[in-house]
């Protein structure tokens, strides 16, 4: 006889209609995605950059091209996102009564063709990952925890639904452009805040003599690097098609390779966002072909590793983003975000003596694991 489902408690009248909200919020976040994607589309961030920084929509209308009569649809967009954080609204107009509207931080970042050393935009990533690839393999969730794959690590629900991995040689047979924007999306990722890591952390790499940075896509991070330090000896390792089409440079020496194979030996090895896309079994794979690379701690040999590291001290909103890119990566590749305790157990799986934080950048850490 099945057991008798306890009574369920309702809850009071203002709990309910809080839950209400609270559902509507959960139900409908997907508007906020994609109403980024349509201003970023339409060119929104940029044209409010041209126009000053600050603008009413009529003006903005105009600068978009877009048909007057469409003024008012525009005013909801906008409202929606000023609400959501995407922007911000500006003082009233010496008229008393027109709306302006006015980039933020955020928004800020999504301003294309500003040429600046610290500027990253990030709109390819925005597009990444509201794209109807990464939406579908989302939607596929379900299916994906009820399925039964056996033995050993099961595809990741982007793999299942679409055929193939993503960051992967065989991306772009399943979509050219999704691999091309994928790449994209994460050199723009990768490389916001290095400027920031560079001050903060500068002391990470005096005395090296040399630094493989694998992964290091078209060399922006090594760049930076080499510009603070000179005298250091930079090599890039990434896949081919990535090394292909990274711009000459006369002091970085980039190769084209596999960091599962062989690492080029350095002083030091940096991995920068890039364990966060492979499950524990593969960065343990990673990080023992960094042990390799190097010589040992006494002769100043080191892997530094810049990754998001999980911590609900960090504050509601920071914390929330973490276990978002998690489930994300999650979907997407076989990685994921973590806490300290689970990199400890991987540095210490890898054949590593010990590590250390050096600095909490944000979401961010940086880790100096020692052989």
């Amino acid at each position: 006889m099945a057991a008798q489902a306890p009574t369920l408690q309702v809850p009071k009248d203002a709990e309910l209609l809080q839950a209400q909200s609270d559902l509507w919020r959960h139900s409908l976040c997907y508007v906020t995605s994609t109403g980024l994607r349509c201003a970023i589309k339409l060119g929104i961030p940029t044209a409010i950059h041209h126009l000053g920084g600050v603008t009413s929509l009529p003006d903005l209308i105009t600068a978009l091209s877009l048909p007057p009569a469409k003024l008012p649809y525009l005013r909801r967009l906008m409202r929606m996102l000023v609400t959501m954080g995407v922007f911000a609204k500006a003082d009233t107009a010496s008229d008393g009564t027109t709306e302006l509207f006015r980039l933020n931080a955020l928004s800020s970042i999504l301003v294309d063709g500003v040429d600046a050393d610290e500027h990253h935009c990030q709109t390819s990533f925005v597009l990444a990952a509201t794209s109807s690839h990464y939406l579908e393999a989302s939607l596929g969730l379900s299916d994906w925890f009820k399925k039964d794959f056996g033995e050993g690590p099961p595809p990741s629900p982007f793999e299942e639904v679409h055929g193939v991995p993503l960051l992967d040689e065989n991306t772009a047979s399943l979509n050219p452009e999704l691999d091309q924007l994928v790449i994209e999306a994460m050199a723009a990722h990768d490389n916001l805040g290095i400027g920031t890591i560079m001050r903060e952390c500068h002391d990470l790499f005096k005395g090296l003599d040399s630094l493989t940075d694998c992964c290091g896509g078209d060399g922006t991070t090594a760049r930076a690097i080499v510009k603070a330090h000179p005298h250091l000896k930079c090599t890039v390792l990434d896949l081919p098609k990535v090394i292909h089409n990274a711009p000459a440079h006369d002091v970085i020496n980039f190769v084209a390779g596999d960091m599962f194979h062989t690492i080029p030996p350095a002083q030091a090895v940096m991995l920068k966002l890039v364990l966060l896309h492979w499950d524990d079994e593969d960065c343990v794979k990673i990080l023992a072909q960094c042990k390799k690379a190097i010589p040992s701690r006494e002769e100043g040999g080191k892997v530094i590793i810049i990754e998001v590291l999980v911590n609900p001290s960090l504050g509601p909103i920071i914390h929330e983003s973490q276990v978002l890119f998690d489930v994300v990566m999650m979907t997407v590749t076989k990685g994921g975000q973590r806490d300290q305790s689970s990199w400890a157990e991987i540095f210490k799986k890898a054949g590593f003596s010990d590590y250390k934080i050096v600095k909490k950048l944000g979401a961010r850490a940086v880790f100096e694991v020692d052989p």
